[in-house]
């Protein structure tokens, strides 16, 4: 909640890596210089998200964006931004953001091209495993090596794969599964394995392949395209919702009833579904591909649906229960389309490490490294037997330890830096059989860890549009909790302040005249003059119901409340009059009200508007705070700067 407010609030970004004694002062707050570039870029970037016209001038929308510095200014003067929890946040977000910037271009791309073109394709696997560890000594390395060798050479003979499974695999629960994998395709097994499967052709058995779990034979049974993108339109009626009176279930199953019997499906989801946004649009959803909705049962019961026009049975999620229409089926995305995702995914795994050797290498490049060799002997010589006890200390007790191992530009990296680092790292030292396998891991740790690390410090001087959007998210994060603190816990704090605020407002929250009664909606003219004679024999709504409706049949549909003239639930001509009303009849539909009371306009109650009138009081105080900080903080426009801005802007 706090990231998505704070993306909002961040309507101004100030680039910070252009040297500032280039820029021209538009403004002084509180002392502080604002520079015009800064303005020029966020009035270009966010002049759409603007919504009064009056402010769109560059005259109106300098007002905003003194006021976003009076609020960042503020939040520097009650020290908001040496509190641990804003520090904490804005430096895992420059985590999470550099990790976007830091990568190694060309091996990325080649790697996320790949992944493209596998993610077309699912396959379909059955596997032996033979476990073997990377920390194995070389005899048991070997001896695994054999054991798969001889089941391959079984299986190319002609022997049964699920007998060579159930009979030498040392796959868990290998017996019960019969490695069988089921389909799969790009990312969802290690790298490896995933190169051999999609370099073997279905009815193949591949070579043995290495992954830390061990050796593995891998029989490829199919290949098929993956499932397409579709759209779907559906009603869906929610477990629970506001004075519901039916029975959700029933409801759904009358609904589709109606549909077999000829009813339009944008009709009914018009008027019952409880998904407000799709029932506007007759129930259309976005599109989606399988997997990305969170909702298994609906993704079934869609993909399950052949041709665009099939409509599925009731079905129920999480959510309630839903009647799903097929609008389209799409054709698959392009590479580009796909691009950020798979750039993401590629950040963990085999691949990562591919990617992260070819960083190592451009961020050496960057910055003049140069390497000193010889720690290997003198750390080799330093890990005796106590630091597989876990009690070793790298102790600073001889000028060798100051010896430097490698250098980015002035800065030296020393025989004590790693030291420390492998301090830290005795706790990881259980995965580790061979103390010169250990030793190369943890150096080859240590240096990217350094190499990252010095990237990241210098990350806001190498790339402008990384700097600017984390000096946004730093000011965002600011605004959110000076606002939080003068806004918006004190309107939620404040019950009386509130209160007195709705009684000047209230007139603008009234009731329309509304009915208290029951709607019996018909499927025809015939159905609702059935309807208009029960009622004349004061027949219940259930009693109408049972009448006119059977397991196989919905003839009517009852709703039993209050309901405000002009909404969607009543006839648009309808006339308010106590008692039964007569026929009304659109679109197919035959609309019967029972009209027990007529309630005339009135005020709400704050309890049934509070949302409404918190989010005005809030406006309120802000406009009230931003008041008292114009007469707080000095604030001083440069007019032949702001001169030079408009006619730059209007050019």
């Amino acid at each position: 909640m706090k990231k998505y407010i704070v993306s909002i609030l961040v309507l101004f970004v100030c680039a910070t890596s252009i040297s500032q004694n280039k820029k021209d002062v538009l403004l002084t707050v509180n002392g502080k210089p604002v520079y015009s570039s800064e303005f020029i870029r966020v009035y270009s970037k966010n002049l759409d998200l603007v919504k009064e016209e009056s402010q769109k001038s560059v005259d109106g929308y300098l007002d905003l964006f003194i006021d976003y510095n009076l609020k960042v200014a503020e939040a520097h003067a009650e020290k908001l931004d040496e509190n641990k929890a804003y520090i904490d946040e804005f430096n895992k977000y420059r985590d999470q953001l550099s990790r976007n910037y830091i990568y190694e271009e060309e091996v990325t791309n080649e790697l996320a091209h790949e992944a493209y073109d596998r993610g077309l394709e699912e396959i379909n696997a059955d596997h032996i495993l033979i476990l073997a560890d990377y920390e194995d000594s070389p005899q048991d390395t070997l001896k695994a090596y054999n054991k798969a060798k001889m089941v391959l050479d079984k299986a190319r003979a002609g022997e049964d794969f699920e007998t060579l499974v159930k009979t030498y695999s040392e796959e868990p629960n290998a017996n019960k599964s019969a490695g069988k994998l089921g389909y799969f395709t790009v990312f969802n097994m290690v790298y490896p394995f995933e190169n051999m499967a999609y370099n073997t052709k279905p009815g193949k058995i591949s070579n043995i392949v290495r992954t830390r779990f061990g050796y593995h034979i891998i029989k490829v049974n199919d290949r098929r395209i993956r499932a397409e993108k579709i759209s779907v339109s559906h009603i869906m009626i929610a477990d629970n919702g506001e004075e519901r009176t039916f029975d959700p279930k029933e409801r759904i199953n009358e609904i589709s009833a109606l549909l077999k019997q000829g009813e339009t499906f944008e009709s009914l989801a018009k008027q019952y579904s409880d998904d407000k946004n799709s029932a506007k649009q007759g129930g259309k959803l976005s599109s989606f591909r399988r997997g990305d909705l969170r909702a298994p049962e609906f993704e079934d019961a869609a993909y399950n649906l052949q041709k665009s026009g099939d409509v599925s049975d009731p079905v129920k999620t999480q959510f309630g229960w839903h009647i799903i229409r097929l609008e389209e089926k799409f054709p698959i995305t392009t590479f580009e389309d796909e691009k950020e995702q798979l750039l993401s995914k590629l950040k963990g795994g085999l691949r990562s490490k591919m990617v992260t050797s070819a960083l190592n290498d451009k961020i050496k490049e960057l910055f003049d490294y140069k390497v000193v060799t010889g720690y290997k002997k003198y750390f080799n010589d330093e890990l005796k037997t106590d630091y597989f006890g876990k009690d070793w200390k790298f102790a600073d007790v001889d000028a060798s330890k100051n010896k430097v191992i490698f250098k980015l530009d002035k800065k030296e990296f020393t025989y004590n830096d790693f030291g420390a680092f492998l301090t830290k790292g005795q706790r990881r030292i259980g995965g580790f059989k061979q103390k010169d396998n250990m030793l190369a891991s943890f150096y080859d740790e240590f240096e990217t860890f350094e190499l990252l690390k010095y990237y990241k410090e210098n990350l806001e001087e190498e790339n402008e549009e990384y700097g600017a959007i984390l000096n946004e998210y730093r000011n965002g994060l600011l605004i959110f909790d000076v606002m939080n603190e003068n806004i918006w816990t004190k309107a939620k704090n404040d019950s009386v302040g509130l209160k007195k605020f709705y009684e000047t407002i209230k007139n603008n929250y009234q009731w329309g005249e509304r009915v208290e009664g029951v709607i019996y909606s018909a499927t025809s003219n015939e159905a609702a003059k059935q309807v208009e004679s029960l009622l004349k024999e004061a027949k219940t709504a259930d009693e109408i119901k049972a009448a006119m409706n059977t397991d196989d049949t919905v003839n009517v549909i009852v709703s039993d409340g209050k309901f405000e003239l002009g909404k969607r639930e009543l006839p648009e001509s309808f006339n308010a009059i106590k008692g039964v009303s007569p026929i009304y009849s659109k679109d197919n539909r035959f609309v019967i009200v029972n009209v027990r009371e007529v309630m005339p306009s009135e005020v709400k109650e704050l309890d049934a508007v509070k949302g409404k009138v918190m989010s005005e009081y809030q406006t309120y105080l802000e406009k009230t705070w931003i008041e008292g900080l114009r007469s707080k903080y000095d604030v001083e426009i440069n007019k032949k700067a702001l001169k030079k801005v408009k006619k730059e802007l209007n050019s």
